[in-house]
C-alpha cells in the first residue's frame, strides 16, 4: 500500500467524478481543496458526469426507477477506470453497491435535518391551512401530511436554485429541502425553519457524503483515508444497515437517523404509507461499534410493528 508519506512526495493526478449540479459541484470542490491541501502533489482534476436523474426532470423520483438514479453513470465510469473516486450525496446512494466497488471515506457529516423555506418566514405550524408546498420526496411528503394533512403537497424537482425560484414566483408557499444543501451553497440565510427529527425525520445519510472507489485500488483508498470522519461513519453504516434490511429505495417513504455519543449510537427510523395516513416508528441504542447489527435489529422491529405491509402494498403498486 502507498504510505501517506509517499503520496506527499510523488506527483499524482486524481480524477475526481461528480454529477454537474450546483451543489454536486461545491461538494467536489470542496473534496479537491481538502486534497490539495493535504498533499500539495496531488493534482485534482473534475470528471462530470450527467445521471439518469439529472437528464429526466419532469417526473417525481419514485417514478423514473428504483436504484442509483444519481449514482449509476459516475459508478460505471469508475468500473471503467475513467475516473479515480466518486463524490456522492450519501442519501442518494443504494444500498447495495456494484461488485468491485465501495465507499472508502466518509467526511464530517453537515447538519442532516431538513429546512422549511416559506413566504413570510412562517413555521410549519403556522402555515396556513391549504397552503401549496412543494417536494420531490415521499419521504418529506408522508411525514409533513402526518402532521399537516390539511397542507397541500406539490412535486418539485430541479436543483437548489430552481426550487428557491419556484418559490419566489409565488406558485408555493413553501418549500421543504435539505439544510445541508442549502448550508453547501451559502443559502443558509433563507431557511425559515430547521424541522425538528421529531416532526420530520430525515433521509438515510443526509447530509453526509461518500467517496467511493475501486476496492482495490490501495493507493487512492489510503490518499483520501485523512478525510474520513470516525463518527459519521459509524451514523452512516447503522443507517444504512437499517434501509438495506428494508430493502429501501426512492419509491418508499423510509427515514432514518443515527447519532453518536462517545461510545454510544442512536438510531431512529420511520417507514409510512405514502398518505401519511400510518406512520410507524422506532429508535434502538447500543454501542457504536455494533453499528450495522443495530441498524439490521432495528429494521425488524419495523417490519414487525406493520411496515412489511406497508411495503408490500408500496411495491406491488409500482
Amino acid at each position: 500500500m502507498t504510505s501517506q508519506a509517499e503520496n506527499r512526495k510523488s506527483s499524482i493526478s486524481l480524477r475526481v467524478g461528480t454529477r454537474g449540479s450546483n451543489l454536486a459541484l461545491a461538494q467536489s470542490h470542496w473534496v479537491r481543496e481538502k486534497i490539495e491541501a493535504k498533499y500539495p502533489n496531488v493534482k485534482v482534476e473534475l470528471v462530470t458526469i450527467k445521471t439518469t436523474g439529472d437528464k429526466i426532470l419532469d417526473s417525481p423520483l419514485s417514478k423514473i426507477g428504483g436504484k442509483g438514479l444519481f449514482v449509476k453513470e459516475i459508478e460505471d465510469a469508475l468500473l471503467k477506470n475513467q475516473i479515480d473516486v466518486a463524490v456522492h450525496s450519501i442519501k442518494d446512494v443504494p444500498a447495495e453497491l456494484p461488485y468491485g466497488l465501495c465507499i472508502s471515506s466518509f467526511p464530517e457529516r453537515e447538519e442532516p435535518r431538513d429546512a422549511l423555506v416559506s413566504t413570510g418566514n412562517k413555521t410549519l405550524d403556522k402555515l396556513p391551512s391549504g397552503s401549496k408546498v412543494g417536494t420531490s420526496s415521499l419521504r418529506r411528503g408522508a411525514q409533513l401530511l402526518n402532521i399537516r394533512p390539511d397542507l397541500r403537497l406539490v412535486s418539485l424537482r430541479g436543483n437548489v436554485n430552481t426550487r428557491l425560484k419556484k418559490l419566489e414566483s409565488g406558485d408555493l408557499q413553501a418549500i421543504i429541502l435539505a439544510t445541508a444543501g442549502l448550508r453547501r451553497l451559502g443559502f443558509y440565510d433563507r431557511i425559515t425553519q430547521v424541522i425538528p427529527s421529531e416532526q420530520i425525520l430525515p433521509a438515510i445519510g443526509q447530509g453526509a457524503l461518500g467517496l467511493e472507489v475501486r476496492y482495490n485500488d490501495k493507493r487512492t483508498i489510503d490518499l483520501l483515508s485523512f478525510i474520513n470522519h470516525d463518527a459519521t461513519e459509524i451514523e452512516v453504516k447503522a443507517e444504512r444497515a437499517l434501509l438495506k434490511e428494508l430493502k429501501g429505495g426512492c419509491q418508499v417513504p423510509i427515514a432514518g437517523f443515527a447519532c453518536v455519543n462517545d461510545d454510544n449510537l442512536r438510531l431512529q427510523g420511520l417507514v409510512a404509507e405514502t398518505d401519511g395516513t400510518k406512520v410507524i416508528r422506532d429508535e434502538i441504542a447500543g454501542e457504536r461499534d455494533q453499528a450495522e447489527e443495530i441498524g439490521v435489529t432495528l429494521a425488524r422491529r419495523l417490519l414487525a410493528s406493520g411496515a412489511d405491509s406497508i411495503l408490500e402494498r408500496i411495491y406491488n403498486k409500482t
